[in-house]
């Protein structure tokens, strides 16, 4: 117990001391396993966790859909998925607020990561905003909440990890994640209107566009809706596995560039470099994340955790809502993919001792690290 108090104490240390969080935790992790074990103990328990991690079938999902969100990203679907929802929306109060969030929940569905949809849609939106005179508060806000819709609405990176740390199917976590998506968008939309009716200067609304120009922008988004169907579809009713999910998925937005003329020989290129670089970030964080929370297991904390919360005799509500509080506070200096490694391996066991169900409980941990990623 109290040599995994220090060993996270000591990442949160180099973390703000700037260094790469998947090194932090891969050091620190090691060094703990050598406390405890021995230094040749260390090395062969380090490098069998890499090992069996890369040997995953389940997180092969992940450079699939990484490239299919490249693709995405080269095929400039993203000014034409604000171009269409602001078409329909644009002429409200703080229409443009919920063109920006639409768009980024039409983005998030085919990319899958969070702050590339952030990024993408501020490039796209916010010189739009400060055009008409939007609050920048309010512009700022949107983007960033809107982006967070990348990590819910699948395919989803976050939700792929959290399914393979908790052995739990990821087409069934993709097929959860679509309703709480759609009420999160509408939620957001509700916000916009009443911030802006609160004070209408802060989001003024647009001029109206003509029914024909509504339907010939929505007719440019066509790709993005036919891709999610096709994937999403296809896991649904058992037409192919997530992992093949995630290749249709990329060969899809490949061609979906190509069509839009977007894709030459170059741009393919830089895509697969892109997913490479991606992945390969992605993979250095789980490296040392499974390292750290493996010791943390070792070291008994999970286990500590486990019989405090019991000795409480807490109501299991209780617990989640603690669990939620724990997963914002921490989101403020983990990554999301690093929080989920760190904490889904010391919560998932005690929230099945309580009831749960881990597929629910999948879905809170996502929507409460889209929380904490704002932060």
């Amino acid at each position: 117990m109290t040599e995994a108090l220090i060993a996270l104490t000591a990442v949160l240390v180099l973390a703000v001391a700037r260094i790469p969080l998947g090194f932090a935790m891969a050091i620190v992790g090691t060094i703990g396993f050598a406390a405890l074990r021995g230094p040749i103990a260390a090395v062969e328990t380090v490098g069998q966790l890499i090992l069996d991690f890369s040997m995953s079938y389940t997180f092969a999902v992940l450079p699939m859909f990484v490239l299919m969100g490249a693709f995405v990203h080269r095929s400039a679907l993203s000014k034409d998925l604000y171009e269409a929802s602001y078409a329909w929306l644009g002429h409200f109060r703080g229409g443009l607020s919920m063109a920006t969030v639409a768009a980024s929940a039409g983005f998030g569905a085919a990319c899958g990561s969070s702050v590339a949809t952030a990024a993408t849609m501020g490039r796209v939106a916010l010189p739009s905003m400060r055009r008409f005179g939007y609050d920048p508060g309010l512009a700022a806000g949107t983007i960033a909440a809107g982006g967070t819709l990348g990590i819910l609405i699948p395919p989803s990176m976050s939700l792929v990890v959290y399914g393979f740390l908790t052995q739990q199917d990821i087409g069934r976590l993709f097929i959860a994640g679509i309703v709480p998506a759609l009420i999160t968008v509408v939620l957001y939309f509700c916000v916009v209107a009443i911030v802006t009716r609160l004070k209408p200067q802060a989001g003024p609304p647009g001029p109206r566009t003509a029914w024909a120009d509504r339907f010939r922008k929505l007719g440019k988004v066509y790709g993005v809706l036919l891709l999610f169907v096709l994937v999403m579809g296809g896991i649904y009713f058992g037409v192919f596995t997530p992992n093949e999910a995630g290749g249709v998925g990329a060969v899809g937005a490949c061609l979906i560039a190509i069509s839009r003329r977007h894709l030459n020989w170059q741009a393919f290129v830089d895509s697969l470099i892109e997913a490479a670089r991606t992945t390969s970030m992605v993979f250095s964080v789980a490296f040392g994340a499974v390292i750290l929370s493996n010791f943390v297991t070792v070291a008994g904390l999970p286990e500590t955790i486990a019989n405090g919360i019991n000795a409480l005799n807490l109501p299991g509500l209780a617990v989640i809502i603690t669990i939620c509080l724990v997963y914002i506070l921490l989101g403020c200096v983990f990554d999301g993919l690093a929080l989920l490694f760190l904490t889904v391996p010391v919560f998932a066991p005690m929230v099945v001792t309580l009831g749960y169900d881990l597929i629910w409980f999948g879905i809170v941990v996502i929507i409460v690290s889209e929380i904490a990623l704002i932060t």
